[in-house]
């Protein structure tokens, strides 16, 4: 396959792949007394792990290794600084005795399908999601291909492979699934209330808890949204604040959202239909004495539900670390949406109010 010059807008850097090698100074291992084989042994057991002893469990044999954490040794920087005692108890970096570089692995001639097959690896840059940044390259290599800058000779093909194919699939479930959950929340409603007008009345907190969710999503890209330090502690830097993009852990933390955000609708809208049961209010002033009661009494009650929720995802907003790049995105929607939610606290009992006096207006 000839090779080409990428230019996708953002794209990164484009790489082959490359190998990290570590070549051992032998003059600087000299002069603290190692040799050879000292370092390389550190070499073994820090970064690659060797077996130190064997596990036995039934019929199953499992070595057990020991070797830096992940943290400790997933760049060239931070393998520099593995330690190297020398014979006097001496601690000298790695860093000090070996030169990182890195260089190109043995070449090997792949195929696939019977064809030949050469592979171009790119990154993406931040704030860039993976679908938009292969769309992006593919209609950069088919502007070239169209005015004939790129001559792609006959029998060579490209595509695009690699995670960006699991974010299509999944956003292609999601598609189908999204509509099927809201759905089966309006049901739920429906056979509690068994009401159609009683359950749009409470699926008015799914679009609102909707709303929230997106203006916490807009609001994190944005560098003012809370730029504040609060004792001594950027609020931004304390939720690892970025621009987030429509990813597959954002719209099942949407999914979560569409669960809960109706919970306030239902805990207000099932009392005012026990008090208007039992006062059948047959005056626009009585209806409107029953709901403003119903709905006074049900306050405290959904704003403990909306302030257990928030607090619960705040530990999750503050997390760092491995499994944070998946939890946080998800989390965010449903922050935002119950927080935007709240509003139909207000939201049920007018419509609900406003239902109940056309009924009156209409038998009068």
């Amino acid at each position: 396959m000839p090779s080409v010059r990428a230019e996708a807008v953002f794209a990164d850097r484009i790489v082959g792949k490359p190998y990290l090698e570590l070549a051992i100074g032998r003059d600087a291992i000299a002069r603290y007394g190692l040799t050879v084989a000292d370092v390389q042994h550190t070499i073994d057991i820090a970064i690659g792990g060797m077996p130190l002893t064997t596990t036995v469990e039934g019929r199953e044999r499992f070595d057990v290794r020991v070797r830096y954490p992940r943290e400790l040794r997933d760049r060239p920087e931070r393998i520099a600084k593995v330690l190297v005692t020398t014979k006097t108890g001496t601690q000298i970096p790695l860093g000090e005795l070996v030169d990182l570089r890195y260089a190109r692995g043995p070449q090997v001639i792949e195929s696939e399908d019977t064809f030949l097959v050469g592979y171009v690896l790119f990154d993406k840059r931040d704030g860039h999601a993976e679908v938009d940044v292969v769309q992006d390259a593919q209609r950069a290599i088919q502007a070239r291909i169209d005015d004939g800058s790129l001559q792609v000779p006959a029998g060579v093909s490209y595509r695009f492979s690699g995670s960006y194919e699991n974010e299509v699939r999944a956003e292609r479930r999601l598609a189908l699934i999204l509509p099927v959950v809201l759905l089966l929340v309006f049901l739920i409603l429906y056979f509690q209330f068994r009401s159609i007008s009683t359950a749009l009345m409470v699926f008015s907190g799914v679009a609102m808890a909707f709303t929230g969710g997106f203006l916490l999503l807009w609001a994190y890209g944005q560098p003012w949204f809370l730029h504040v330090h609060l004792f001594g502690t950027d609020l931004r830097d304390l939720f690892a604040m970025h621009t987030v993009n429509l990813s597959v852990a954002v719209w099942v933390g949407f999914i979560a959202l569409f669960g809960i955000a109706t919970d306030d609708g239902v805990l207000i809208a099932t009392y005012i239909d026990q008090r208007m049961a039992a006062e059948r209010p047959r005056t626009i002033a009585g209806v409107r004495h029953a709901v403003m009661e119903a709905g006074a009494r049900r306050v405290r009650p959904a704003v403990m539900t909306i302030a257990t929720t928030v607090i619960a995802l705040l530990p999750v907003l503050t997390s760092t670390g491995r499994g944070s790049d998946i939890m946080v995105p998800m989390a965010i929607p449903a922050f935002g949406g119950m927080l935007v939610a709240a509003i139909t606290i207000f939201i049920t009992p007018v419509l609900y109010c406003w239902r109940e006096e056309r009924k009156l207006r209409d038998r009068s």
